[in-house]
Formats: C-alpha cells, sequence, structure tokens
C-alpha cells in the first residue's frame, strides 16, 4: 500500500495522530495522547478494510466503438461478485473519457451522448475500497482501456474517376513490360522470351527469314490514393474540421470504389488497411505536428507506389509552399491541392504541376469533385 492510497484527510489524520500522542506523552496530558491513540486506531481500521484483493469479475462490453459526432453507444458494465458478499464488497468505477462512472451492485448500462471528434478512453474499470471515513482509498485496475472513436462528419462523394477504379487496366507507366495488359508495341524475338508472346499474324505477315515477333507492353500499377491533411495553418479550429471532414470523405469514397488508400493526417500515419481503421486517423488528429511539406514527405515513404495523392490545407500557404510540398512526389503521380477557405468563393483552378481546389464549406465538396476532378 503506498501513499497514494491514503487521501489527503488520512494524512493529515496521521501527522495529527502522531504530534497529538508525542506531544501528550512530553508533556504529561493523558487526553492528547487518547486523541493520538484513536487516530492511529482509525488509521489502522481503515487500512484492515482496504486490504484484501476481492472476489469482483468485470467486463465491459460497448456497442459502437466507431461513431460520427453527435451519435451515441451504449456502455455495458457487468459486475460479479464471486463467492460470498462481504458487507465491504469493492466499489466499481469506469473512467468515460473526463467523466467517471460508479457501478453498483451487479452492473450498469451507460448511454454515451454529446459526442465530438476525437478518441474516447473508457476504462480501465476499477474496484475501490475504502474505509467510510475517506482515510484511504486503493484502486485495482480490472479492464484495459477501450478506445471509442468518433470520425470526422462527411458527405457523399460520387466515384472518384474511371481511371482510378478499372484496377484491372491499371494506371500505365513508362516502364516496358513482357507480361502485362498495356499493350505497346512489337518487336523481334530474342532468345529468352516467352514465346506465347509471340503475335503469329504479325510474324506472318511482316517477318521475315523465320524471324518471330513478339508483344511488348506498358507495365500497369494498382491505383492507390495518398490523402495529405496538414495540420499547422487553420485560423480557427473550425477550419481545421472542415479539412479532416473532407479528407475523410475522400478516404470514405476511396474505400468504396476499393483503392489502395494511405493517410497523414496532422503527424498521424496509416498505411493500407479497413476503411474505418483509416478513418480512426482523422478521429486522433489534432492541430500541429509536422508543416506540410515535411507531411507529404512523411507519405512519400509510407506510400512510394502513390498514383494520386490529396493535399488538404488551409489558405494561408502561398504558392510556392504548396509547389515545395507537391515536388515530394515523383512527376508521374497526379497531384490535387485543397484548399479551405471559408471567406472565399468554391472554385477549381489549374496549374501545370498541380490542381488547386478552393473549398468554402463541406457540403460543397461532392460539386467540387464531380466530374471526375481526381482523376
Amino acid at each position: 500500500m503506498g501513499l497514494e492510497t491514503v487521501s489527503p484527510s488520512g494524512r493529515l489524520l496521521a501527522v495529527a495522530s502522531v504530534a497529538a500522542w508525542g506531544l501528550g506523552a512530553v508533556l504529561g496530558w493523558d487526553e492528547l495522547v487518547l486523541l493520538g491513540v484513536t487516530g492511529v486506531l482509525l488509521l489502522v481500521l481503515a487500512s484492515a478494510m482496504t486490504l484484501g484483493h476481492g472476489s469482483v469479475r468485470v467486463a465491459v462490453e460497448i456497442t459502437r466503438r466507431r461513431l460520427q459526432p453527435d451519435d451515441s453507444t451504449r456502455c455495458l458494465v457487468e459486475v460479479e461478485h464471486q463467492g460470498r458478499r462481504s458487507l465491504f464488497a469493492p466499489e466499481v468505477e469506469l473512467p468515460i473519457g473526463r467523466d467517471r462512472v460508479e457501478v453498483f451492485d451487479r452492473g450498469r448500462e451507460v448511454e454515451i451522448t454529446g459526442l465530438r471528434r476525437g478518441v474516447i478512453a473508457v476504462g480501465p474499470a476499477t474496484t475501490v475500497r475504502g474505509d467510510p471515513l475517506g482515510l484511504l482509498r486503493r484502486t485495482v485496475p480490472m479492464t484495459e482501456v477501450v478506445e471509442v472513436f468518433v470520425h470526422p462528419l462527411t458527405v457523399p462523394l460520387e466515384p472518384l474517376g474511371t481511371g482510378l477504379l478499372r484496377d484491372m487496366e491499371g494506371r500505365t507507366t513508362d516502364d516496358i513490360s513482357m507480361s502485362d495488359l498495356a499493350f505497346h508495341a512489337l518487336r523481334e524475338y530474342v532468345p529468352g522470351d516467352d514465346r506465347r508472346h509471340i503475335h503469329w499474324r504479325s510474324t506472318a505477315k511482316l517477318a521475315q527469314d523465320g524471324r518471330f515477333l513478339v508483344r511488348q507492353y506498358l507495365d500497369s500499377r494498382r491505383a492507390h490514393l495518398v490523402v495529405v491533411v496538414d495540420g499547422q495553418s487553420y485560423s480557427d479550429d473550425q477550419v481545421f474540421e472542415t479539412a479532416l471532414s473532407a479528407g475523410a470523405s475522400v478516404v470514405k469514397r476511396a474505400a468504396a470504389d476499393e483503392i489502395d488508400t494511405t493517410v497523414v493526417a496532422a503527424g498521424h500515419v496509416c498505411g493500407k488497411g479497413r476503411a474505418q481503421h483509416v478513418l480512426d486517423v482523422f478521429a486522433r488528429a489534432e492541430q500541429g505536428g509536422p508543416v506540410l511539406a515535411e507531411a507529404a514527405t512523411r507519405a512519400v515513404a509510407a506510400a512510394p507506389d502513390a498514383t494520386l495523392v490529396v493535399l488538404i490545407t488551409s489558405a494561408q500557404h502561398s504558392y510556392a509552399d504548396l509547389r515545395v510540398a507537391a515536388a515530394a512526389f515523383p512527376p508521374e503521380v497526379r497531384k490535387v491541392v485543397l484548399r479551405v477557405d471559408p471567406s472565399a468563393h468554391t472554385r477549381r483552378a489549374a496549374s501545370t504541376a498541380f490542381s488547386v481546389l478552393t473549398l468554402r464549406q463541406l457540403n460543397d465538396l461532392p460539386a467540387l469533385l464531380s466530374g471526375g476532378t481526381l482523376q
């Protein structure tokens, strides 16, 4: 039992009891000695009531762990007292975010409401042993911490574009291959070529002296979307929330289109994975972290095979800043910059290096990205 078990009133009683006992013994005052002995006995009795492990099993179950703002979920806490019930059976407390819920007897069902974007820690559920006077208090964790993710608000979007969806066709590159789907040209057969790629009709028409012509292809690769949300350039929290909502909307649409996605949101990185797990990054994001150019560099390291990148930031970045961030990606990667600016009109602008989209409010995003803007 450590000092953290003793409450401030318990510490005060301990000091006062020892002082009264000692002072009474020196001065010969029996009344002070009696007060000191009484205080010590109270502490001993409180310690006896606090000791012991108890036979309690606690289970916490949450109906939904991934929500949107203003949604609600239920938390069921089951308490099972094993063996004989004691008069001083421990209480059970469950932290939910910054709140603390007391659980009595066999359990309790708690409704978690009024949620805002973020991560809410539920638990650990603890048993609390103490005395009626509150002199000592000992807690023992009984469960693990369970995280509830509140994702940003999202809006439904149209498919991100035929060029991204048709992964069977892929996105062609300039790399020559002997086995792919993007036909490029014919060339003469050389030893080691796969005979299955011989183009017999062209060989019969064009080749002479017994030479063969084989098909040659351009490499194609699976579409891979990268979404980068800046975390340092926002004038207020609402602009930052709009940026996160825009990024989450794009990621959610990409998941429906079965496009591989990597997210870098205010310093948090999540590679390819299930859509819900990728959206968890937006729940964890807070203002701060690396600047836009550094976030883009992290995205390149996390997704070297990216085919499309969406950089989401505020209007405070200059065109030069955007160009530096976009330059972190290879030239063949398609780049789109989405600037959140509540004071401007929603519009599109094109440049030689990347497209620039200005978003006034989240509800404008579907129209802004319609017509294959990200294609």
